[in-house]
């Protein structure tokens, strides 16, 4: 499939032209266009169908050190002339950015392989209230399921195309499908809920979506009676549901903006070990059908795996130009952008490689513990690594799951965290930021 259309190359390239002309010593040019289709049901019968379609252009300028962006969803030649005057009229209103700038032009994509992150197919409104449906009847038959929040499946397709004035031109598209069910359990104030679902480029595959409901509703009737927890420091085992949210943490403190900005708990970790030896963190743009593949980033700059974790050690920081020019650097392929802003730093399929040990065998030798699903709250201080977040989940007894738990705040510091962090072996792609089961001693647990 086409991923950009020639009328829109040419638009980007006239935006350009008429930025030089106003005076700009450089610019660049993004279009992003997007369909999406979405239909729900709830107890049996259809209750949502939308469909929006929309496109939005940006355009950012430098006059000398002085940069600004503007964005519009209205792409006619007449209004990216008044775009293009705006943006001039506020690059010449704003302070001088010594680090601003378009990327090195020896760092762009020139070519680039197909990363297959289009389906040929669009589903139908039919197609989709099916399989919504189909979820949702398989998570009401569990046992014990007593109502539920619905049944959604979806579709969406997006195109983004950027263009440079020192000669960049590339666009790309990608496809998502998704299916998802939730219900809940029990009567009354003893009521719990609880959700699966799954997400893929490609609709072949998705779970099914029988499958996505029935763990949906097992999930949800596995949480009923939750009791207390006493409080103490006792080992955390997150399931792969919750531990990418570590991975999002490492993300967020190992970008060069933070660096830069001297906010970061990690700032003077390059080159050190932040986890064990046993933990290797990959970040992999070009993996075939990734839910977050791309094959340049969002300042043209061509993209390549890397690992960010190597045995344990933390080897570079995520670096879009900008942040690299402020830490003397080079980027790293890590820019992300919408239209209404500069780029800034942000991973791709991030992931942490499965260990060794199966999750069982990395609970067996836990006495009392805490086995996390899902976590609530952003308490995570980026400066010092402070980390205290609120938790539901079930008791670990003698190695074994045991009752659920809800009502529950697990604390520590994510440097001591990191470095006391044990990975299982079932890593599955699933979130485009994945880590497998992990378990993590010394953590606080507070209760009653």
């Amino acid at each position: 499939m086409t991923a950009t259309r020639p009328s829109h190359e040419a638009l980007l390239g006239h935006a350009l032209e008429l930025a030089a002309k106003g005076g700009a010593d450089s610019a660049d040019a993004v279009l992003l266009e997007g369909t999406s289709l979405s239909a729900s049901c709830r107890l049996g019968n259809p209750e949502d169908l939308e469909r929006s379609e929309g496109q939005d252009m940006g355009l950012r300028v430098f006059i000398g050190q002085q940069q600004a962006s503007v964005s519009s969803s209205d792409i006619s030649q007449s209004a990216v002339a008044e775009l293009v005057e705006r943006a001039l009229a506020m690059a010449r209103a704003v302070p001088e950015d010594p680090y601003c700038g378009l990327a090195d032009q020896t760092r762009l994509a020139s070519n680039w392989r197909d990363l297959d992150l289009v389906d040929e197919i669009e589903p139908d409104a039919r197609d989709l209230l099916d399989m919504a449906r189909e979820a949702e009847d398989a998570a009401r038959a569990v046992d014990g399921v007593t109502n539920s929040e619905g049944g959604t499946a979806g579709y969406g397709m997006t195109r983004a195309l950027l263009a440079t004035s020192h000669g960049f031109v590339g666009g790309y598209a990608a496809t998502r499908h998704s299916v998802s069910a939730s219900v809940l359990a029990g009567t009354g104030t003893e009521m719990e809920r609880d959700y699966d679902y799954s997400s893929t480029c490609h609709k072949a595959d998705l779970d099914a979506a029988a499958d996505i409901g029935r763990r949906a509703g097992e999930r949800t009737v596995r949480r009923l009676g939750p009791r207390k927890i006493n409080s103490g420091q006792v080992p955390i085992v997150y399931d792969p549901r919750a531990s990418g949210g570590l991975l999002r943490h490492l993300s967020g403190a190992i970008s060069g903006s933070a660096i830069a900005r001297g906010t970061s708990y990690l700032m003077e970790s390059l080159d050190k070990a932040v986890f064990s030896p046993a933990v290797t963190i990959l970040d992999d743009p070009h993996r075939v059908r990734g839910l977050r593949s791309r094959p340049f980033d969002g300042e043209g700059v061509a993209t390549k795996p890397r690992e960010i974790i190597a045995g344990g050690v933390l080897t570079t920081w995520l670096l879009d130009s900008r942040a690299a020019r402020q830490l003397g650097s080079q980027t790293t392929g890590h820019a992300s952008r919408g239209t209404s802003g500069p780029p800034s730093p942000a991973p791709t399929n991030l992931y942490m490689q499965a260990g060794t040990i199966s999750p069982d065998d990395l609970m067996a030798d836990i006495a009392t513990g805490f086995y996390v699903t899902e976590l609530i709250g952003m308490g995570v201080n980026g400066v010092t690594g402070d980390y205290s977040r609120g938790a539901s989940g079930f008791m670990i007894e003698n190695g074994k799951l045991g009752e659920p738990v809800s009502e529950v705040t697990i604390a520590g510091n994510l440097k001591d965290m990191f470095l006391g962090l044990t990975p299982a072996d079932d890593l599955v792609f699933h979130y485009g930021i994945d880590a497998p089961t992990v378990r993590v001693d010394g953590m606080t647990v507070a209760g009653q």
